[in-house]
């Protein structure tokens, strides 16, 4: 089989994927505006809105609401753009490490081909084929929650920028997001234990229905609304790989770790770890010397932006932490810190 060198091979096309193989080719959309989010307890008819302007040394006062398939697709085309090789619909069947370099098999429409390249970056998503084949995947047990969510025309929104706010709601035992993707279209789901939903025998589509019938908030806003998509289930979404590199392996994105996706971190975390994965191995690859320092200080630094998001979301379960985010005072500096 004839073998194809390279030297850097990424296993994935999402954000992190993306961006560090646009950033390293480079070497060698009309998205919604979103200007802040909004909070409410379960039955509170005022919720606390957060808007990115009045953030700590706001730059902009804005970021955008995005449909993952066309995000991903306008990343993926940008990195093609770039000069990177794309290669869709492929799986990877087999990695096999060596002292100088890396095979890979790969499979598309049925056929195979060999790939040898001299690093690999694993962004394959929650997949995670590296950190599987490791067995470096660690899941949170105190935070084995599931989502089901659906898309929907015709939800009611509030005028002006408002109508561009994250909604979030938080009840006792599960939380809420609505989400406006587009002019029209809006992501309504619901975030609760596995073990909730398991019990309840009801289908997803049932339990979705009727989470969203007996909640006042969302109910209100629904009263028109015309669900536009299937239901969707995310489940088993906490984890983190015990490792984020070896000799010649990075993992970025969801392959490193994905925490919960309550402050919507999956994909800045992706782009972040796709970016520093592409700088670190842009200068090993001139300088394999390096390569220790350089992929352990990557390891450290996604390592602590994860720390950040996990320590917020342990704390958005608490009863304490969330008594003050509804009902947040200027003197706590809490608006500005959460827009940050």
């Amino acid at each position: 089989m004839k073998i194809d060198m390279y030297d850097v091979a990424i296993i994935g096309g999402g954000p992190a994927g993306s961006t560090a193989a646009a950033l390293l080719a480079r070497v060698r959309a009309g998205f919604m505006k979103k200007f802040g989010g909004e909070m409410f307890g379960a039955c509170s008819e005022q919720g606390t809105k957060f808007y990115f302007k009045d953030a700590f040394r706001s730059q902009t006062d804005h970021s955008y609401q995005v449909t993952r398939g066309d995000f991903d697709k306008v990343l993926l085309d940008h990195a093609a753009e770039s000069g990177a090789e794309v290669h869709e619909q492929t799986a990877v069947d087999r990695v096999e490490f060596s002292e100088d370099d890396v095979d890979l098999t790969v499979k598309s429409n049925g056929s195979s081909r060999a790939i040898r390249t001299r690093y690999v970056i694993d962004a394959s998503g929650r997949a995670s084929v590296l950190g599987r084949q490791f067995k470096i995947k660690k899941t949170y047990d105190h935070l084995q929650k599931l989502s089901i969510f659906a898309h929907y025309d015709g939800v009611w929104r509030a005028e002006g920028i408002d109508g561009t706010l994250t909604l979030l709601i938080r009840g006792i035992d599960r939380w809420f997001w609505i989400i406006p993707l587009t002019a029209e279209r809006t992501s309504i789901g619901i975030v609760l234990d596995s073990e909730t939903f398991r019990k309840s025998k009801l289908s997803a589509e049932n339990f979705l229905d009727q989470a969203l019938a007996e909640q006042p908030i969302i109910a209100k806003r629904m009263t028109n609304a015309r669900r536009a998509s299937e239901v969707y289930v995310e489940a088993d979404f906490s984890y983190r790989s015990a490792k984020l590199h070896g000799d010649r392996w990075l993992l970025a994105g969801d392959a490193a770790g994905f925490i919960d996706p309550i402050f919507s971190s999956g994909v800045f975390l992706a782009v972040f770890s796709g970016e520093l994965a592409a700088d670190s191995l842009n200068e090993v690859l001139d300088r394999p010397r390096r390569a220790k320092r350089l992929f352990a200080g990557y390891e450290r630094a996604v390592n602590r932006a994860m720390d950040v998001y996990l320590r917020f979301v342990n704390a958005w379960y608490t009863k304490e932490f969330i008594e003050v985010f509804l009902a947040p005072r200027d003197v706590l500096g809490l608006p500005p810190t959460v827009n940050a």
